[in-house]
């Protein structure tokens, strides 16, 4: 294997784990700011309201976006399993 083949395949799988990655996070974030704000302006300060509303919403994320992430995944191992010709030699 040589370090070409090592760097493509090392930005394949990055990219890959953004692409699978990046949404679920994106909506933890801007649930988790909505919360923040929720809070700073009523001044509550329960420990539960920060966490509940962001795993529903990293629940409903993960599925509503199952079958696009199940496609992202596929097609990466499909990619690397066609490829292990190239990789041995």
């Amino acid at each position: 294997m040589n370090p070409d083949l090592l760097r493509d395949l090392s930005i394949q799988a990055f990219k890959t784990i953004l692409l699978a990655s990046g949404p679920v996070l994106l909506v933890s974030l801007i649930t988790g700011l909505l919360i923040s704000i929720f809070q700073a302006v009523t001044q509550i300060q329960e420990f539960t309201l920060t966490f509940v509303p962001k795993i529903i919403a990293v629940f409903v994320c993960l599925f509503v976006m199952a079958p696009w992430l199940t496609k992202i995944m596929v097609d990466y191992a499909h990619d690397l399993i066609n490829n292990i010709p190239n990789y041995i030699r």
